[in-house]
């Protein structure tokens, strides 16, 4: 009940390579358990190992090893769903998560590994009045008067989950560090091979979340720093008026990733080309601007054949009042090798023309696209004349609930230069407005794609004397919630795309809170362009277990009688499945539906990949129906079972009717 341990796959890992590396030794319980013989690990890689004390190159701060730790350690967390504040809960395929983001990274990393094509984050900026993450570090007795705070007495770290971080705090830095490092390293395990991860961050944390991601990532993965020029400049720079953030990318391996390209428009073709019966332009076959001379390319200056057979060199003629010619010749470069461009010439895609000296000059034709061919260009690495997101807020709430938010068009901008395909899985674990899947949401609608996103959110509240909370907002998460609902009446009713699938009526319109639980069927059937304006909202919470592992000499004969039933008495059977779906590896967005199969609430996962009861009294009618259907796994509770005979029996039914399926008892 526990989510992965990092440490034991990587220890895996090392097992496969080097076995004679791993060794066995007993754990802090006194239990044996495998464990890395480092020297002998020294060993194998002697001849590139770094020798203690040798000097390198490293990036590290107070608690760093302890905030690696952190990101391998598991989590007995879960997520209970809340099918009153989602939208079409049974259908959607999209997530909203409220809890601490790392938390649920580790829940995640159970069925999402490799999974996620883009993240973006738009975390705390550490501008000296932010609230940073306050993790729980173990720490040694040595270490206990050198950090603030109050422990427990096993060293844990006793606050608050959030606390403000002010430049007074003499770890101002480290404990923004200690907040997104353990985060972005669970992060990186979501990503698919060619995913990518974009972060917003300005002037006070740039260069250190860069170098993390450069240790984290590595500094061979990364993309790029694109410079976002918001609405008006932040004037409360003590020299100059700072216009622009930043969002670093990083790919997950860059040897994988393929950048999106953005469509050229309003180019103009003058020209027609009767042999191929296209209209075409012309450029200069010639390289301008710099690097433009022979010397700087010795190997690109050759003469190319002009139509009187005359020998043409890229020349670059400049005009001149010294020279008896009117002008002067100054040896340049083509843009391509000699190769290409003999191909080039052969596809009859140069043409020559006389300049006003009657000197021959070859440009090259570019052709119109045919219908069907985009004519593309690369995103540049400036981003300006974006909508505001405060105006959008604007516009979906009337007053703004919520400060500083981004604009949807800036997040489709980074969603189409990530070149993210139509099905793909957007993560957002600073999620703050929901800007982010406002933004899925209407690329969706206006291409026609099935792009689905995972919201993560902190339930912070909102401070008492904000716009929020007149508004009737008590925590962030609730801003996000009504601001996708509110998003998804307005893309159903402005985008014709998204109004194919269905009665836009099934929605309120305008301001009013709008409908939250839609049992509208399934999604998918719905159409070719069916657009998913839902959301599943799941909450972090503590397990649904209750915890009943004892030794022996803890054990005893009252424990018979308190620990009967292993499920925590306000959990219901909906907050059981969707602790058991990550267990066995089913995204928590995998279609649910409820059945009664023999008398008895029965789920059906995924179109019978599993199959979950944990009704009570449930006998042999019902268990043997569920195996006639051949489920790749069938869970049910230990105290479901009507007596101790169905609960022998049930695997004897299974085996008759399904083998192969996996049993589980909780």
């Amino acid at each position: 009940m526990k989510s992965l341990d990092a440490v034991e796959g990587n220890v895996a890992k090392i097992a496969a390579l080097f076995p004679h590396c791993v060794t066995e030794r007993l754990n802090k319980d006194g239990k044996p358990e495998l464990a890395i013989d480092f020297d002998k690990l020294r060993a194998e890689l002697s001849s590139d190992a770094l020798d203690t004390g040798e000097e390198r190159y490293q990036f590290t701060w107070p608690d760093k090893r302890a905030a690696s730790r952190l990101a391998n350690t598991p989590t007995d967390k879960t997520l209970r769903p809340d099918v009153d504040a989602s939208v079409d809960f049974w259908n959607t395929k999209n997530l909203y998560i409220e809890g601490d983001n790392l938390d649920v990274l580790k829940v995640l990393r159970e069925n999402y590994l490799g999974k996620v094509k883009m993240i973006y984050i738009d975390p705390p900026y550490n501008t000296g009045n932010d609230f940073v993450y306050s993790d729980k570090f173990a720490v040694s007795s040595e270490e206990w008067d050198g950090q603030s705070g109050a422990f427990d007495e096993d060293g844990n770290q006793v606050l608050d989950p959030m606390q403000r971080n002010t430049e007074s705090n003499g770890r101002f830095h480290t404990d923004w560090l200690n907040m997104i490092y353990p985060r972005l390293k669970v992060a990186r395990d979501l990503l698919t091979e060619d995913g990518v991860i974009f972060i917003s961050i300005d002037d006070n944390e740039v260069e250190n979340v860069k170098k993390v991601c450069s240790e984290i990532f590595g500094a061979r993965n990364f993309v790029s720093i694109i410079n976002w020029k918001g609405r008006g400049g932040r004037q409360d720079s003590k020299y100059y008026a700072v216009l622009h953030e930043y969002i670093l990318c990083f790919a997950k391996d860059l040897s994988k990733f393929s950048a999106g390209e953005e469509i050229k428009e309003g180019d103009v073709y003058p020209k027609y080309d009767e042999e191929k019966g296209r209209n075409y332009k012309t450029q200069l076959l010639r390289k301008w601007g710099s690097n433009s001379l022979r010397e700087n390319r010795p190997n690109l200056y050759y003469p190319i054949t002009a139509p009187d057979g005359a020998e043409v060199y890229p020349l670059i003629y400049s005009e001149s009042k010294d020279s008896a010619l009117g002008f002067v010749k100054i040896q340049g470069r083509w843009r391509h090798g000699a190769s290409t461009l003999g191909k080039i010439i052969a596809d009859g895609r140069v043409e020559f023309q006389k300049n006003k000296w009657g000197e021959w000059v070859a440009y090259e034709k570019i052709f119109e696209p045919l219908p069907g061919e985009e004519n593309t260009k690369k995103f540049t690495t400036w981003v300006d004349d974006i909508s505001n997101g405060t105006d959008t807020l604007k516009k979906l709430f009337g007053t703004p609930p919520f400060d500083y938010a981004k604009s949807p068009e800036l997040l489709q901008l980074f969603l189409r230069m990530a070149d993210i395909d139509e099905d793909d899985i957007v993560l957002d674990f600073f999620s703050g407005s929901a800007t982010t899947a406002h933004a899925v949401m209407k690329l969706n609608a206006e291409d026609g794609g099935h792009r689905k996103f995972i919201m993560v959110q902190l339930p912070e509240v909102t401070d008492e004397k904000s716009e929020a909370r007149k508004a009737g907002y008590e925590n962030i998460c609730q801003i996000g919630e009504e601001r996708i609902r509110r998003a998804g009446v307005q893309i159903r009713r402005d985008v014709p795309l998204a109004r194919s699938n269905g009665d836009p009526g099934l929605f309120d319109d305008g301001n009013s809170t709008c409908q939250r639980h839609v049992p509208t069927g399934n999604t998918e059937s719905q159409g070719a362009h069916s657009i998913d304006t839902g959301f599943r909202v799941l909450k972090l919470d503590s397990s649904n277990m209750e915890d009943v592992f004892y030794t022996p000499e803890d054990f005893n004969e009252a424990h018979l009688f308190n620990t009967v039933d292993n499920v925590k008495s306000d959990r219901t059977p909906l907050d059981l499945l969707f602790q058991v779906m990550p267990e066995l590896g089913i995204e928590l967005s995998a279609q649910v539906r409820s059945e009664q199969l023999a008398g008895k609430s029965v789920f059906i996962v995924d179109d019978g990949y599993l199959i979950a009861t944990f009704d009570t009294e449930v006998n042999e009618s019902t268990v043997t129906e569920i195996a006639k259907m051949r489920p790749q796994y069938f869970v049910m509770r230990d105290s479901s079972a009507a007596n101790d005979n169905d609960l022998d029996n049930f695997e004897q039914i299974f085996k008759h009717y399904s083998p192969d399926t996996i049993r589980r008892i909780l």
